[in-house]
């Protein structure tokens, strides 16, 4: 089969690999229709070389229909048309129980001290081969994929991997009382989603920060207040207050990360860690606070007193200051963590219709082949023709 894999820094590459098979009796075979570009792609593109190996199928939001089932499947048949969840659970164990899928204790790397595995998502995440390809084996096949109806067209659906239930549990953790108001910094697919999820379940005052106009205009589209984040951090900060009675919002939602701006000590870092070999850069990386954290602190200035922090952006420095005194003092709530997807599926399969109060029917803004993910990669890592969210069709 055709699929993209990791042979370097900024180097992605398709290519003829072996097909997947079952190996275990309730694995299944799926033949992927469509998959997502993720901006935590663009972490292993610049960032996590060192947890990964050339050859590595890259990919954790794909779609598809069942090609074959393993002897003990019975929830699902060749033919069903399933969404594959980026973390891989069993939906059996203690934590997949108290729906914290993205901690199933049957999947846990307990060997680099991490969560629940994440297909094509580096060593630290199991090195499970992931989604940007022809075909992709699924495990626990009686419970991980989620089924869909046949007739709409993908991008229905597609979402319901990542973007849609990692938007919803940033917005959940934000806790925004009913009219309340929040923040979103960062408008990439996470935190534009976040806007409109949160404009779904009753926020007053939806506010967008990004430094790219294509986004700020896209939020604005759908009545999100957007601000340029190349303000100065203090007429920004103004400017929110100014909107909340002088207090800044009830909650704010960190989606950008370390791919913040700014920060050039750390952006250089962070490169440099890119660049040395493995068994350097691995314990760098694992104790070494290498985050910029341009938007995390953004956000502790933003949000007012009590209010709270959802951090759904993805930080890799294990030892990052954080401003403690200042989040003691205004009494901040903290949350944060992977999505859990199995947790939000129930909540958001009844918005996925024609009416489409999300907008995830247009929500892509590119559509391209397999065969050119290299340049897709390319194109978002350099923020390129306006593009958010692009599917990849095998």
């Amino acid at each position: 089969m055709r699929a993209l894999t990791w042979q370097g820094k900024r180097d992605v590459r398709v290519e003829t690999v072996p097909d997947p098979r079952i190996e275990k009796p309730d694995d299944i075979i799926v033949r992927i229709t469509s998959t997502g570009l993720c901006g935590s792609d663009l972490h292993l593109y610049e960032l996590f070389g060192p947890f990964i190996d050339p050859g590595d199928i890259l990919g954790h939001e794909p779609m598809g229909v069942v090609e074959e089932v393993g002897p003990e499947v019975t929830a699902l048949a060749p033919g069903d048309r399933v969404v594959i969840p980026f973390n891989v659970s069993c939906r059996d164990c203690y934590m997949c129980d108290q729906g914290l899928q993205s901690q199933c204790e049957t999947t846990q790397v307990r060997e680099r001290g991490s969560g629940a595995s994440l297909f094509g998502y580096t060593k630290l995440y199991g090195q499970v081969p992931g989604g940007q390809a022809e075909f992709l084996r699924v495990p626990f096949g009686n419970k991980l994929p989620i089924k869909v109806p046949e007739g709409p067209p993908d991008d229905r659906y597609v979402y319901l991997s990542d973007v849609l239930p990692t938007a919803w549990q940033a917005v959940e953790y934000a806790a925004v009382p009913p009219g309340g108001s929040l923040t979103v910094l960062g408008l990439g697919p996470i935190g534009d989603m976040a806007t409109r999820i949160a404009q779904q379940r009753g926020a007053g005052l939806v506010i967008g920060v990004d430094l790219v106009k294509e986004r700020l205009t896209r939020a604005s589209a759908h009545g999100v207040t957007c601000f340029d984040a190349r303000m100065n951090g203090k007429d920004l900060a103004d400017a929110v207050r100014d909107l909340t009675d002088g207090r800044g919002t009830d909650a704010v939602i960190d989606a950008v990360g370390m791919e913040a701006h700014g920060a050039p000590f750390a952006k250089a870092a962070q490169w440099v860690t890119g660049l040395l070999p493995d068994a350097v850069a691995q314990p760098m990386m694992e104790k070494a606070g290498i985050d910029r954290l341009g938007a995390l602190y953004a956000g502790i200035e933003l949000v007012r007193r009590g209010g709270t922090l959802s951090i759904s952006g993805v930080y890799g420095g294990a030892v990052s200051p954080m401003p403690l005194l200042t989040m003691f003092d205004k009494q901040i709530q903290v949350r944060m963590g992977q999505a859990n997807v199995w947790r939000w599926v129930d909540d958001i399969l009844p918005l996925l219709t024609d009416e489409d109060p999300l907008g995830v029917d247009t929500f892509k803004t590119h559509s391209m082949a397999l065969e050119d993910a290299p340049k897709a990669y390319a194109m978002f890592q350099a923020k390129e023709d306006g593009m958010v969210k692009t599917l990849l069709k095998p």
